[in-house]
């Protein structure tokens, strides 16, 4: 009544009903202010997500803001593992980080972006429906120690000594099918790693292998697409990295990740075994080389297998294959495929591209048994059962003995021939040797079969000394070194190697009057003169020259006391 008396005494009846109207708006304003501002609950809304980033090297949580949520959480750089069972509305980081996660942390390779996947839950009921089909596909990247790649271009690998490597989750992963297209949640870890003399990578997942187009593709329904299609390795799987002329003759093949398989060829061939991809490029087809490049490294990849992988050869030669067919069968129970513009797609559930030669010795293992599980030893034990080699160890004679040491000469026909092997031979039997001469040829059986029965084996230089893996345990090696500077050839090639092999080693040095360059080249000729000159002109005008011009005659006055102490080792 007061206020009824103030108004009528202040405001007229028409100005009181104006008053009225504009006080029915300001309430109405302020109203629609608060709702706005203060959002109070009117019943079930849709949810939000929000990404909180909680610095470079720590955790990226997804989470929603209504106070009945949950979520999934991948970790950037962890390895825990926890279980998300309920959360309340909370606004504090720690209460966030005490809710149980169940984190899958894949470390990316080769310096790639992380890939994550992280699916919401609801657990209120309120919000199933809304959010039951939510899924989000997020990444990180790695700000310390790896670099995003996005080409087709081979990255920076691993490196062996710094002991890193990629991705330790493991996984059990089903086979591909074929002609159908399954989404699969796959965990994919590819382990690129560089060695000495080899890089390869180790894969696990959804396993192509396309012949047309020398692909190997891994595919993930899970990965994020951007990055699948620009993420691939190159590799060239031929275990003599670092030698440019090698490498250009091995045919590059390329590891690729991507996410739909619709988009490339569907498994014709699905095989339960893991898979090895190697090359016999390069030099493989000279016979030390198969053995230093390929055979070994082949050995130190597939043993461990037990005969449960199969072989994938590139730049595999029908002769190649054949020679070596003994070797490929004892490594792996299954078929070997070419698969060089194979028709089939063959599909894996592991696989590794590539070989492992962790030394730079040549035709070694490197003996720190924490590289490698086998040794030497074991290769050349494996050989011998490959071939059924009788004889592990060479005659030991006894003084007073009537028992005659076998001598192997190995000849040569093109270059670096003895040209009186008629005089060596009579030689060798005076001072008590049985004596045999052979030249190895693609019949690896049979020439195995000749040197193993051998106790002494000589020859020049040459592809043909490396049979010296055939031979029993404490024989001996005379390697005879030809003119020209070739001293660290022999000792690189095969006075290094045969020691690691128990095999006793002496060489003989030919002085130039034992060389047919000096029927070639006047006395005064910087061939004969200077083989450094030589060298300085790089390897070809050495190669060609000094190992392809030559050939050898032994004075055999001068070998004799050579294959006397041949003799005298075999007595110790």
């Amino acid at each position: 009544m007061i206020y009824d008396s103030v108004l009528g005494r202040s405001f007229s009846k028409q100005e009181q009903k104006k008053l009225g109207y504009w006080a029915f708006v300001a309430c109405l304003f302020i109203a629609l202010s608060f709702f706005t501002n203060f959002k109070p609950f009117l019943g079930p809304l849709s949810v939000l997500n929000l990404r909180l980033s909680m610095g470079e090297d720590e955790k990226l949580h997804l989470f929603s803001d209504t106070d009945s949520s949950l979520l999934i959480a991948n970790e950037t750089l962890g390895s825990s593992s926890s279980t998300v069972n309920d959360t309340s509305s909370s606004h504090e980081e720690e209460e966030i980080m005490r809710s149980s996660l169940i984190v899958n942390d894949t470390d990316s390779s080769h310096g790639e972006s992380e890939i994550r996947d992280a699916e919401i839950i609801m657990n209120s009921t309120s919000i199933d429906n809304a959010t039951s089909r939510s899924q989000e596909v997020f990444k990180e990247s790695h700000t310390r120690n790896m670099k995003t790649n996005d080409t087709s271009n081979s990255p920076p690998l691993v490196k062996e000594k710094d002991s890193y490597m990629v991705n330790n989750t493991n996984s059990s992963l089903p086979k591909a099918t074929d002609a159908v297209v399954v989404t699969k949640n796959y965990t994919i870890e590819p382990q690129c790693t560089i060695m000495s003399r080899s890089d390869f990578c180790e894969i696990k997942g959804d396993i192509r292998i396309d012949g047309k187009s020398y692909t190997v593709f891994i595919v993930s329904s899970e990965t994020d697409i951007l990055t699948a299609e620009n993420t691939s390795w190159s590799i060239r799987p031929y275990a003599r990295k670092g030698d440019q002329a090698a490498m250009a003759a091995v045919r590059e093949w390329t590891v690729k990740l991507v996410t739909d398989a619709s988009d490339i060829p569907q498994c014709t061939q699905n095989h339960s075994v893991p898979a090895i991809l190697f090359s016999a490029g390069g030099y493989a087809g000279n016979h030390f080389h198969a053995f230093t490049d390929v055979i070994l490294p082949l050995f130190l990849t597939s043993r461990p297998y037990n005969g449960e992988v199969q072989l994938l050869i590139t730049n595999g030669r029908p002769a190649w294959i054949s020679k070596f067919k003994t070797i490929m069968k004892a490594l792996s129970r299954y078929q070997l495929v070419s698969i060089d513009n194979s028709q089939d797609i063959h599909c894996y559930d592991s696989m590794t591209v590539g070989l492992k030669r962790r030394t730079n010795k040549e035709l070694s293992v490197d003996p720190d048994p924490s590289s490698s599980p086998y040794s030497m030893n074991d290769f050349r034990k494996f050989l011998r059962s490959s071939y059924s080699l009788k004889k592990t160890m060479a005659a030991k004679i006894r003084n007073g003995s009537k028992k005659r040491p076998r001598l192997l000469i190995i000849s040569r026909k093109r270059s670096r021939a003895f040209t009186n092997v008629g005089e060596i031979v009579t030689m060798a039997k005076r001072l008590g040797y049985r004596v045999a001469t052979a030249e190895p040829d693609a019949d690896v059986s049979g020439f195995a079969q000749i040197i193993n029965s051998c106790d002494v084996v000589m020859g020049v230089h040459g592809a043909g000394l490396t049979n010296i893996v055939f031979l029993p345990e404490n024989a001996v090696l005379v390697q005879v070194i030809p003119f020209g500077g070739t001293e660290w050839l022999s000792r690189t090639y095969f006075e290094e190697p045969a020691k690691g092999m128990n095999i006793r080693y002496l060489d003989y040095k030919i002085r130039v009057e034992e060389s047919t360059l000096i029927q070639q080249y006047p006395a005064d000729h910087v061939v004969l003169r200077d083989p450094s000159a030589i060298w300085k002109q790089g390897w070809f005008a050495v190669q060609s020259i000094y190992l392809r011009q030559q050939n050898v005659t032994l004075d055999v006055n001068r070998f004799r006391p050579t294959l006397v102490k041949a003799l005298d080792l075999l007595h110790q």
